[in-house]
């Protein structure tokens, strides 16, 4: 009985039709880029942000979290808050984006103008400090017609302050509803190169996901999907925009919060959109901040850091943080998730590189998925690579990076 049946041409067939689609998925989905993903981004009002604004956050953290050290010692699980606190005091804010949009409102011309010019020194400043925040950027007031002259204004005056593009810099489009509006960010990139003299490629924007339209267009289709690739490698991350978002979908205010169905929905689509394609998703934020009575901030340190607890659980492994106080617990949080992570992960890849089983037979995308948050753990300073030998010798992060495919990193924690 013959082995081979299949004549030599349907194999040319099948090449003929299978290549360019190999191709296509290749270049459409590169899989995770070698940038650390920061744990968050802090939001700074354009009236308010300075070059001490990281220190000053990290100063008033540290005040809370001796204010309330019993209240926050009852959430360390992972003995992780005398490092927190370390963290706090040397570089609590891993992204900063100053707010011309709703954190700072409309002002005269005149007004705005002065405030780029400073948030364009500001970022050129913190970019250059090794202390400082590894991303930095603007989110500026949107593409819509009534705001769009406004809005390239601004940046193009941020810009022309900081002396070019700072290091890590990255600017917010919010409002996203239509795919038209990210090959519109697209050639304002292309042309602001041109005019300002920038290198080609070195401005990279996220779309802010506050519009039920970026999610389901009209025509029912993922709206979010198709704008991740006409984006041309400019695209950094998809932010969700929680009260914007829930609000347009009739959520009552009370109800509004990271954990609404319509929230885990709109983020579950973000997550599927992006997967595979180098493209983060950063959760958004809490309004409740740590401020009043002391049983009001006790609720709120609690609630914070359970939101984030969860949506590290749910892969989204950034978010918004939008008072100092709200460091505390994002490092906590953090901190705890992978310390946990780590105890279970790292004996599972060691036994995934001995091939010698055990209860749990994992496959080689489980191990990847293993390797990949125990690396997050690396890079959000969380542990260090001998915490990981002492659970997996085999397992250092030259091998870890190896099993997901990642070759350098960079933008992480100083």
């Amino acid at each position: 009985m013959a082995e081979h049946r299949l004549p030599a041409t349907v194999h040319d067939r099948l090449a003929q039709l299978l290549d360019p689609v190999d191709a296509r998925l290749e270049s459409q989905y590169p899989g995770n880029r070698d940038e650390i993903q920061p744990v968050h981004t802090v939001y700074v009002s354009a009236a308010d942000a300075s070059v001490d604004t990281p220190r000053l956050w990290g100063e008033q953290a540290i005040q809370l979290l001796d204010a309330h050290a019993h209240v926050i010692a009852g959430l360390d699980t992972e003995n992780a808050l005398g490092d927190v606190r370390v963290l706090l005091g040397r570089n609590p804010v891993q992204d900063l984006r100053i707010d011309f949009e709703d954190g700072y409102g409309r002002r005269e011309d005149q007004e705005e103008d002065a405030a780029a010019r400073n948030a364009g020194r500001t970022l050129a400043a913190i970019s250059q400090d090794p202390r400082g925040p590894s991303w930095c950027g603007i989110r500026f007031k949107g593409l819509p017609a009534s705001e769009r002259r406004r809005s390239i204004r601004t940046l193009e005056i941020v810009l022309d302050a900081a002396g070019g593009v700072p290091a890590g810099f990255v600017f917010t489009v919010p409002k996203l509803r239509a795919v038209e509006q990210v090959t519109a960010t697209v050639m304002l990139c292309e042309e602001l190169e041109k005019a300002h003299g920038l290198a080609a490629g070195s401005l990279r924007f996220e779309l802010q996901i506050e519009s039920p339209q970026a999610v389901i267009a009209a025509d029912g289709t993922v709206a979010v999907a198709p704008a991740i690739h006409r984006a041309e490698g400019r695209l950094t991350g998809l932010h969700y925009g929680t009260y914007d978002y829930s609000a347009a979908c009739g959520i009552a205010s009370q109800f509004q919060s990271l954990e609404h169905p319509v929230a885990d929905h709109a983020k579950a689509v973000m997550l599927a959109a992006a997967a595979q394609t180098g493209v983060w998703v950063c959760d958004g934020s809490t309004q409740i901040a740590p401020v009043g009575t002391s049983d009001a901030i006790h609720d709120a340190i609690r609630r914070h850091h359970r939101l984030v607890r969860r949506s590290l659980e749910r892969g989204y492994y950034q978010g918004w943080d939008m008072h100092p106080g709200h460091l505390v617990t994002r490092w906590l949080a953090t901190f705890g998730f992978y310390r946990s992570a780590l105890a279970a992960a790292a004996p599972r890849v060691q036994a995934y590189l001995d091939r010698r089983g055990g209860s749990v037979m994992d496959e080689p995308a489980t191990a990847q998925a293993l390797a990949a948050v125990i690396l997050r753990g690396v890079d959000a300073g969380a542990f260090a690579e001998s915490d990981i030998l002492a659970l997996a010798p085999a397992a250092d992060v030259a091998v870890l990076r190896k099993l997901v495919g990642r070759t350098t990193a960079t933008n992480g924690v100083n």
